[in-house]
């Protein structure tokens, strides 16, 4: 795929990020960061001056799409950013608007469009009923008396043993989806964040609901939006992405930059987690942050460990099965 051709595409995916117009500026922070970050390991492929060509609307939509090549690139542009448009479990009047006009200008296939869009919407339903509805839901995330306080570690060998167990577990499979071909597959990475979030917090006798657990991940600094951007600017950068019939195609026999960061965002933040329900909900949000930050290169060395066996779990799974796995059955 052409520089040029992977610019178009990330043009429009970041668009679709802003389509709303409502991402608070830690999100927008994020995704600028992600900008540069992905800019420095493309060599240059300028990123950054697309970030603000996006939020200073000096590109426009149409040219956007003029940059694509293959009737197949047209398709993935169009995944993508139902993708990033649903990837905060909610989808706005203005993103269904701007994902018109794109559906519009690109002229794709009326039954691939809807096939994919029964597949992802499907995937959408299942995240949102995956967890029981609360009486009394918890509403934002608790910030201590003192911001320095920090958490105590559970009395309970057995249980965080238990829990580490099922972290591990949560990261293998989260990077074994980003080896998935289905252009969706890594939207099912963050319903699955979320239930094993609230998996950790039942296991301390926490009842949460998922405006809760979004909550606490976006404090924690894993943006719903920017996270599925970074997996999808890695994979597109990364060279595991090609458009065949409108599919993207991964090598499931190769190591995608994605999966690194898919298995060590998730172990950082179950990590993360299990500190914070474990220590009574006591730490700040630049805590949360801080701990957050600290695990991800750890967690990164480890991912090479178990590569071998994300590698096996991804030839094991398949739409049905992912599905499955979001619906927590």
């Amino acid at each position: 795929m052409k520089n040029s051709e992977q610019q178009a595409l990330l043009t429009i995916a970041l668009m679709a990020a802003f389509a709303d117009g409502e991402k608070a500026d830690s999100e927008r922070e994020a995704i600028r960061s992600l900008a540069e970050s992905l800019g420095h390991e493309a060599g240059g492929a300028g990123l950054a001056r697309l970030y603000q060509d996006v939020l200073l609307e000096r590109v426009s939509l149409s040219e956007a799409v003029k940059g694509l090549g293959n009737g197949g690139q047209s398709q993935l542009a169009y995944e993508m950013a139902v993708c990033v448009c649903d990837a905060d479990g909610r989808r706005s009047i203005a993103e269904s608007a701007f994902l018109s006009s794109l559906k519009d200008m690109l002229g794709l296939d009326v039954a691939a469009v809807a096939e994919f869009e029964r597949e992802e919407q499907a995937l959408v339903a299942a995240a949102d009923v995956s967890l029981p509805v609360l009486i009394q839901p918890t509403t934002g995330v608790d910030t201590p008396p003192s911001p320095g306080a920090t958490a105590q570690p559970s009395a309970n060998a057995e249980l965080d043993a238990e829990l580490d167990r099922a972290i591990l577990s949560a990261a293998k499979l989260n990077g074994a989806l980003e080896l998935l071909p289905q252009s969706w597959a890594s939207m099912a990475i963050i319903p699955l964040q979320v239930r094993m979030v609230y998996n950790i917090g039942k296991a301390h006798g926490v009842e949460l609901d998922q405006g809760h657990i979004r909550e606490f991940i976006a404090a924690v600094g894993v943006g719903m939006t920017s996270q599925y951007l970074e997996q999808f600017g890695r994979k597109l950068l990364g060279g595991l992405i090609g458009a065949v019939a409108g599919r993207m195609i991964g090598g499931i026999g190769r190591a995608a930059t994605g999966v690194a960061f898919s298995f060590a965002t998730t172990y950082a933040l179950g990590q993360v987690a299990k500190r914070y329900y474990a220590g009574g909900r006591v730490m700040s949000t630049a805590l949360l942050q801080e701990t957050f930050q600290s695990l991800l290169g750890p967690a990164k060395q480890l991912q090479t460990q178990w590569l071998p066996q994300i590698r096996e779990t991804a030839g094991t799974l398949d739409a049905g099965k992912v599905m499955q796995l979001v619906r927590g059955a």
